[in-house]
């Protein structure tokens, strides 16, 4: 039995370079599954706005859901070994703001 999840597509556009010169990137599209409501985390974050740059509780609250769900799914590989533990007490503490 499969745990349900929401489906997602991410897509990824270069809009601009850091020199006139800058090589363009091909858009990059990601089909992924995630068991939260990424778009109703977003609203929270936006709503509380942590942080004083416009846009950056959206951009947070992507990249958090993101890596967090890897972590999820990767919770035993070593390379998470040490970020494990911080990582839970991480959202506790950002549930509980």
């Amino acid at each position: 039995m499969s745990k349900r999840a929401y489906k997602y597509r991410l897509r990824l556009e270069q809009v601009a370079g850091i020199q006139p010169d800058s090589p363009q990137h091909e858009p990059l599209e990601l089909v992924f599954d995630n068991h939260d409501d990424i778009f109703r985390i977003i609203e929270r974050m936006q709503e509380r706005n942590p942080f004083q740059e416009p846009g950056q509780a959206t951009e947070f609250a992507i990249g958090l859901k993101l890596f967090s769900e890897v972590l999820l799914r990767n919770r035993q590989h070593p390379l998470f070994e040490e970020l494990g533990p911080a990582f839970k007490l991480f959202m506790q503490r950002l549930k509980a703001s």
